[in-house]
């Protein structure tokens, strides 16, 4: 399962660079040849798209490593950890484009009205990344890659800026050129949102959130206590690693069953909860009948 998981994620990532170094080239040179800044702000953008691409992807594979001593929980958070990057990439990025707006928009005798071809552009630009970044996303939550759909959301901000950009120039056309610097710096802030979004869910996993904890915990709970021999499952702790989940639990067995016996249970309710598509690892405590705690609180 691992293997094909690693497949498909190399397979939407190649992707994804692939159309954007061909978008890329297209709309800076088309844009800086039809006199439009927008669509080379749009250029820069569709840049950084190939470089969130290449530093997804590096993420992906990393989390595909193998527990080891280092690392005995694995690298599942270097997903996470890579969204962080590409945060920090997207913010210069976006800052760089208003830079470059509000130079434009201080010399207005710099401003032309952009040629048609632009128009072709842009609308070239809205299906291509509609039908890539449909598709980057469903990949990332079908292999739950939270560095892949991370991608495929900040492509999906190239649809919006490509509508703007054809605005941009039916406005310019009919004597208000100024308004193709004010969507460049447009398209600058929608970058800076992206990258804040992209932000906050990669934090969120590298703090270990647990989203649908009450949900999840009911469903390992139930798992555990279906085993032969367990019951009261209790002290459940959920880790989140991002691409993955690690739980730690404690059930009650039968205080006469011998260490063996106890460990054949506890091994059969850890392959029973691991039935559970995001958990990766499971660590059970048996706890005799005959106790009331296991030397933790209970969970509620």
């Amino acid at each position: 399962m691992e293997q094909d998981r690693s497949k498909t994620g190399k397979k939407a990532s190649m992707i994804a660079i692939g159309s954007n170094c061909l978008l890329t080239v297209l709309n800076i040179v088309v844009g800086l040849l039809g006199g439009s800044y927008a669509l080379v702000a749009e250029g820069m953008h569709t840049f950084t798209d190939i470089v969130t691409s290449i530093v997804a992807y590096i993420g992906f594979k990393l989390s595909q490593r193998p527990a080891d001593e280092r690392f005995p929980e694995g690298y599942g958070r270097a997903e996470a950890l890579a969204g962080l990057v590409i945060v920090i990439f997207l913010t210069f990025i976006s800052f760089e484009i208003m830079d470059g707006a509000h130079h434009k928009l201080e010399n207005p005798s710099s401003i032309v009205a952009p040629d048609n071809y632009v128009v072709i552009m842009a609308a070239l630009g809205i299906v291509l990344n509609f039908v890539i970044s449909r598709y980057i996303i469903k990949i990332g939550r079908e292999i739950n890659s939270p560095a892949i759909e991370a991608d495929g959301q900040h492509q999906r901000t190239d649809i919006y800026t490509s509508i703007a950009i054809l605005i941009s120039v039916a406005v310019a056309k009919m004597g208000f050129p100024m308004l193709d610097p004010i969507i460049g710096f447009v398209i600058g802030i929608l970058i800076l949102k992206t990258a804040y979004e992209i932000g906050k869910e990669n934090v969120l996993h590298i703090m270990g959130f647990v989203p649908d904890h009450d949900n999840l915990t009911a469903k390992i709970r139930r798992k555990a206590n279906k085993t032969p021999n367990a019951s009261d499952a209790h002290n459940i702790l959920i880790d989140n690693f991002a691409s993955y989940l690690i739980v730690h639990l404690h059930v009650k067995v039968d205080a006469n069953l011998t260490v063996q016996e106890a460990h054949k249970v506890t091994s059969q309710v850890e392959q029973n909860i691991l039935q559970i598509p995001e958990i990766r690892y499971v660590s059970v405590k048996p706890c005799p009948f005959d106790e009331d705690q296991c030397n933790d609180k209970k969970d509620d």
